[in-house]
């Protein structure tokens, strides 16, 4: 059975500060986001349900006629504007996540071809959830920085007391209601997501403690 990290392991690439980039963090930070971006794309393409940040911007790109990228970027600018009153600073890692995610969830929803099979659509779903979790773990090694979601939910927790499971699901709940009275895609890959990607978090974490470990031992 695969083991799960409870942490974020320190990995040659960590950056000191959010802004202290350096060419060695380029690798992790670039290809966990675009692994990122590429899992979201895939559980839109599966059609079985997109993950609740994601149903929102579909609701928005059908009104707005922009394609799902420009909206998910949108999104993410205007959550940023909320960080302002509550004193979170951006990071290196956050301008990335805004550009890279929404860049590689626009380019996998657009040239993944629809699948037109049960077992190919449910492939796809699991691949979104696997892939959407590696990126997270290479993403977070690098402390560039949260994304502008993540940032609004711990600066929330932190300036209000309110615990971050509490806050994390009351903004998924609430941008998936929205989302989804405006045209976005629910369904089981939803509720899939919501289930597993934790554990896919934390088994990709794992994975890369004990190559990191065995490079360094």
């Amino acid at each position: 059975m695969a083991k799960l990290s409870h942490k974020i392991p320190v990995t040659p690439w960590r950056a000191t500060s959010t802004w202290a980039f350096r060419p060695r963090m380029f690798l992790p930070l670039a290809f966990g986001l675009s692994l990122f971006g590429v899992g979201e794309g895939l559980l839109v393409v599966s059609r079985w349900g997109a993950t609740p940040w994601t149903v929102f911007a579909e609701g928005v790109a059908r009104h707005a006629h922009i394609s799902l990228g420009w909206a998910t970027a949108a999104i993410s600018c205007v959550v940023l504007l909320a960080w302002f009153p509550l004193r979170e600073r951006p990071g290196f890692g956050t301008i990335a996540n805004l550009v890279i995610i929404a860049y590689m969830l626009d380019l996998t929803s657009t040239t993944m071809p629809v699948p037109h099979n049960v077992v190919l659509e449910a492939l796809l779903m699991l691949g979104g959830v696997v892939a959407i979790g590696i990126g997270s773990a290479l993403y977070l090694t690098t402390g560039l920085g949260p994304g502008p979601r993540d940032g609004l939910m711990t600066s929330i927790h932190r300036h209000f007391g309110v615990s971050v499971v509490y806050v994390r699901l009351t903004l998924e709940v609430v941008v998936l209601i929205i989302g989804w009275l405006l045209g976005g895609t629910v369904g089981i890959g939803t509720a899939f997501f919501a289930a597993t990607v934790g554990f896919s978090i934390g088994v990709s974490l794992n994975v890369v403690d004990r190559i990191v470990g065995k490079f360094q031992s």
